[in-house]
């Protein structure tokens, strides 16, 4: 069955969505234990299958060959832009951990995309702002730490192409999004970030309640 993250989806609906839709390979198969087996409760933070499939999909739809992701964790997401993107595509991933990127490693190996991929260990913002400021990015998919979105978004936007898209995932927040009441740093940065971009005259957007909310924008 496929390992899905649905929240705010009936239960049987959401088991009849994962019996219909491409399950993981071998290869992520394989990966999902090991993260599970290494990094015990952090392994919630990998995305869906679901989602894995829609964002390999898109990348491979509108023929991405640039593309960004902060938050590699241990691979997951990476491995299905990486196959999106094809084999003259390259993939820029930064994440702060090598423990958790070796996992990422050895996963893009054994699916042969390693060598289109290119990971920088350090603060993703200060990553982002040493790149040049030109449009060098086609697809770009944000699953970090929260409070530093606003940050991420505008550094990869100033670097995206014109109908390029930016994926940021857990942009519901389980639903606290909705409580005011909540103010949490976290929950406080992805509200904020929400009510940024509807009103960002530079993008369209889309946000999806698919796992945790995956909000979909593209520049105009």
């Amino acid at each position: 069955m496929a390992r899905r993250r649905s929240r705010f989806t009936l239960e049987d609906i959401d088991t009849y969505s994962g019996e219909h839709s491409t399950g993981p390979d071998e290869v992520q198969q394989r990966l999902q234990d090991t993260t599970r087996e290494n990094t015990a409760q952090a392994a919630g933070m990998q995305i869906g299958d679901d989602q894995a499939v829609l964002m390999e999909m898109i990348v491979r739809a509108m023929g991405a060959r640039r593309a960004v992701e902060v938050g590699t964790f241990t691979g997951y997401s990476s491995l299905a832009i990486a196959r999106g993107l094809g084999p003259d595509g390259h993939l820029l991933c930064c994440d702060v951990s090598e423990e958790w990127t070796a996992m990422a490693r050895a996963a893009w190996e054994e699916a042969g995309v390693a060598d289109r991929v290119e990971l920088v260990i350090g603060p993703a913002v200060d990553t982002l702002r040493a790149l040049p400021r030109d449009e060098q990015f086609d697809f770009a998919f944000i699953d970090a730490d929260k409070s530093s979105y606003p940050d991420y978004y505008e550094e990869i936007l100033a670097r995206l192409r014109p109908g390029g898209l930016v994926l940021l995932d857990n942009m519901l927040q389980s639903g606290r999004v909705l409580d005011t009441s909540i103010q949490d740093e976290n929950v406080n940065a992805i509200r904020g970030l929400n009510d940024a971009i509807v009103g960002d005259a530079r993008v369209k957007v889309v946000l999806l309640p698919l796992g945790d909310g995956v909000s979909v924008v593209q520049k105009r």
